[in-house]
């Protein structure tokens, strides 16, 4: 199995492909912002060229899972079906909880900023169509079933399990009653915290009066975030998932502080912000190994309070990053302090069948 975190500007885009029996198969995690598939300028990103690698071999996108409605996650997959006229083809099936099948499970009325459209400034194939809705467009390629995914389901395919740990039934009520489009997504108001030392803040937060801050935005809570477990290996997607749920959701499944979930990588939740991992989720989830998507470009992420909590739980952590941050986020007195942990720029994991 090889896993990679494709370079998706602030957003997250992941590929997973592997054998099932000899046939290849593809997974593909969200598509980061639009110019992660191509720039305004026609800049090929690297969303574009994972699909024309799989296309150039004849396989196909076997799973395409839209995690939640962030423009930094769906916006280079809405590009792509707006500009690729043989995109359907490549899909195979779609994971989404769409607003309109969320509004029939809780017997609701819509919530129409829950509406996607494909199309953006540009037009639809070049042609001069209307707004093309992205829940008509996968019924009508027969892309999507329409299912619900949350928490406590469990799928088989292609010699994979998957465990869902989240969005619960409250999100996605949240999600349905709350939900409004953001106008000033790409508006970065959140300051960049490198210039404080992980001793610093791991002083501070093993004070008694320190108090975790959990992440409030209706969309993240929405996240699909789960675990894949392929052989006897566990892996971890968490998207940007709160942590209560998937600590809920991984109790349902039997792990907890006494019984961790033992994993080969971790997906760090929302780019790594401060309010999407806390200390008991860390508990929980046993890993060397974790990734944080971002390049560092908006909203002050990822911050380095989340590492030094992660340093905290396990000194012999490696942190990954899929753009070169290390040495704008670590500080020598950093590396002093800590010389166990490990950090590098890499995006690419591999993974032998065991025999």
């Amino acid at each position: 199995m090889q896993i990679k975190f494709l370079q998706a500007f602030n957003g997250d885009s992941i590929w997973i492909s592997f054998l099932e029996n000899g046939i290849p198969r593809n997974i593909l995690i969200d598509g980061g912002v639009g110019n992660t598939y191509k720039s305004t300028s026609q800049a090929k990103g690297d969303l574009h060229k994972t699909i024309e690698k799989i296309r150039k071999d004849k396989q196909f996108i076997d799973i395409l899972v839209l995690t939640h409605f962030d423009d930094d996650h769906i916006g280079g997959i809405l590009r792509w079906l707006n500009k690729d006229k043989e995109a359907s083809n490549l899909i195979k099936k779609v994971w989404f909880n769409s607003g309109k099948e969320i509004a029939k499970m809780f017997n609701s009325d819509e919530n129409k900023d829950l509406c996607i459209e494909i199309d953006e400034a540009g037009d639809f194939h070049t042609s001069p169509k209307q707004g093309i809705k992205f829940e008509k467009y996968l019924k009508d390629n027969n892309l999507w079933e329409g299912d619900i995914i949350e928490q406590g389901s469990e799928y088989d395919l292609f010699g994979l399990k998957f465990k869902i740990l989240s969005p619960n039934r409250t999100k996605l009520d949240e999600l349905l009653k709350l939900y409004k489009k953001q106008k000033d997504y790409f508006t970065s108001g959140d300051e960049y915290d490198f210039q404080i030392s992980l001793k610093d803040f791991i002083a501070e937060e093993s004070q008694p009066n320190f108090k975790f801050k959990e992440d409030t935005s209706v969309a993240n809570g929405s996240s699909i975030a789960f675990i894949i477990e392929y052989e006897d290996k566990s892996f971890l997607f968490l998207a940007d998932a709160h942590p209560s749920v998937v600590i809920e959701g991984l109790n349902k499944f039997g792990y907890n502080k006494h019984k961790p979930l033992h994993v080969e990588l971790m997906k760090v939740s929302h780019h790594g912000s401060m309010y999407n991992t806390n200390k008991d989720l860390l508990e929980i989830v046993k890993t060397d190994n974790y990734l944080i998507s971002s390049d560092a470009t908006k909203h002050g992420l990822p911050n380095k309070r989340t590492i030094a909590r992660i340093i905290n739980n396990n000194p012999n952590t490696f942190i990954y990053f899929n753009y070169d941050l290390k040495d704008a986020i670590f500080s020598e007195q950093d590396w002093k302090d800590y010389p166990r942990f490990r950090s590098k720029m890499h995006n690419e994991f591999q993974w032998t069948k065991t025999t």
